[in-house]
């Protein structure tokens, strides 16, 4: 496979490391580009560009959904992985097609529906990227399938870069709104260019790998990405479509951007661990594999501390990155900061049923969350609003994250320690009630949260949280991190 997997505990760590810090770019040069757009554009240009890339997201869920997962499972399983490269670029080729045209042809309608002109011109520019996109996703999932986790980090590390640069070059040139458009999508050519100095699966000879077999799991995991898809963004429509202003919607929206960080988590983890299980499963080591989708959701669990001092200290974040102006939305992160977390271990736990052969099983969680949510939200946001929408979303996550940990001991046997959770539960007490009660001015909340993250981490470690076998294992992992590399 052209990967050494004879620790592949550390491969997955250090693949998770490099691909969380290259996704991570997306918070500077998201917010440089943001502030660029806006400024430049205007409220209403921004206006337009924002409606088009969310309507353009959606219509990309389809293209990017109905075999990612399945491919990762299949290479990494398959020893001749060429094979089924070449089935998966086939079929994310054939999905790409087809969202594109949709997306087309369904431009003037929806332009029309919005009664916004000029959509319609910005949705055929995002068909493009949608065709670019597939055959991009496609090659993302087969260089993380075969373990080049390193690699699939660098293509994120020059993508959103070059997205800035682009977006800021065409804009300047007096392209407006469509030069936005023009960059997103050069820096989608860019990343499918970096992949291909990797693997290049042919897209035009036959393959023998059975395309029944990557079908057979494309329908539940397409539903099980739509319905989470749903459920993440379900709130705020359901905010703005009852009653609530545009205000209201603004102050949310700001909330949740605040507690993406679990999210770009979740992206740079669950791939690889896919892969990482894949791998195992392959060579027959069941033991091994079970022990990580073990430690797997042990991890996810753990960052509960982490999530009760940014809710502890909610306040003054908002405050340092929005000012007071947004003080409202403050109450609102303390709550989504821990449904992002749940979801965390919803999509893990979806991971280990995949893994196990049983991907319809995803369906059996996902599918009760999005409508227990719909209810709930019919229900809470009349009488609380956007405080009402958070907790129907964070109790709902919550709920979802338990019957996830649930199943996934039924086919694996594994959950996290009871000692586990009851350090967990200690620490994120402990983290809530110093972030909650040592205030801090300004850009002083920054070290406030350091000294609490130390705090935690030092408090996993003084109560036993790690054998010594693990102690060992993160000195050792840590130090190969801190020491430049002879040979990559």
């Amino acid at each position: 496979m052209g990967k050494s997997f004879c620790n592949p505990f550390r491969h997955l760590a250090d693949g998770t490391v490099r691909l969380f810090l290259a996704e991570a770019l997306i918070l500077p040069t998201g917010f440089i580009t943001t502030v660029f757009l806006t400024r430049t554009l205007g409220p209403e240009g921004y206006g337009l560009f924002t409606l088009s890339i969310t309507l353009f997201l959606w219509a990309s869920v389809f293209a990017n959904s109905l075999f990612t997962r399945s491919t990762i499972k299949f290479v990494s399983e398959t020893s001749d992985w060429q094979q089924v490269a070449t089935t998966s670029l086939h079929l994310h080729l054939i999905t790409g097609v087809c969202t594109a045209i949709l997306l087309w042809y369904s431009s003037k309608f929806t332009a029309s529906f919005l009664d916004e002109p000029k959509l319609e011109t910005y949705l055929k520019l995002f068909a493009f990227e949608v065709l670019v996109l597939s055959l991009v996703q496609a090659h993302r999932s087969i260089i993380i399938g075969i373990g080049h986790f390193r690699e699939r980090a660098v293509a994120s590390a020059i993508r959103w870069p070059a997205r800035l640069f682009l977006i800021v070059l065409f804009v300047e040139m007096g392209l407006s709104v469509s030069g936005a458009i023009l960059g997103s999508i050069g820096a989608t050519v860019v990343e499918l260019l970096v992949y291909r100095l990797y693997v290049r699966p042919s897209l035009f000879s036959k393959s023998v790998f059975p395309v029944r077999k990557l079908l057979s799991y494309a329908p539940p995991l397409l539903f099980f990405a739509i319905f989470m898809q749903l459920f993440s963004s379900i709130d705020v429509f359901a905010l703005k479509a009852l009653g609530g202003t545009a205000n209201d919607a603004g102050i949310y929206g700001a909330a949740q951007n605040l507690s993406i960080i679990p999210t770009i988590f979740a992206t740079s983890f669950s791939p690889l661990l896919l892969s990482s299980l894949g791998h195992l499963i392959k060579s027959e080591q069941i033991k091994t594999a079970q022990k990580m989708g073990g430690d797997a959701m042990r991890l996810t669990l753990c960052m509960l501390p982490f999530a009760a001092m940014a809710s502890g200290a909610a306040r003054e974040i908002v405050a340092l990155v929005f000012g007071q102006a947004f003080a409202a939305t403050a109450p609102l992160l303390s709550l989504l900061i821990f449904a992002k977390v749940a979801i965390v271990i919803i999509t893990v736990a979806a991971i280990i049923m995949i893994s196990a052969g049983r991907p319809g099983w995803t369906l059996a969680v996902g599918g009760p969350v999005l409508i227990t949510a719909g209810i709930g939200h019919l229900l809470m946001i009349p009488k609380y609003g956007a405080l009402g929408a958070a907790l129907v979303t964070t109790l709902v996550a919550s709920g979802g994250a338990l019957a996830a940990m649930v199943t996934v001991y039924s086919l694996w046997r594994v959950y996290p320690r009871l000692g586990t959770v009851a350090r967990t539960l200690f620490l994120a007490a402990l983290a809530y009630s110093a972030a909650i009660l040592w205030h801090t001015p300004g850009a002083l909340v920054i070290l406030k949260l350091l000294a609490i993250t130390a705090v935690i981490a030092l408090g996993y470690r003084m109560l036993g949280e790690f054998n010594s076998s693990e102690r060992e294992f993160l000195r050792s992992f840590f130090s190969s991190q801190l020491q430049p590399k002879q040979n990559t």
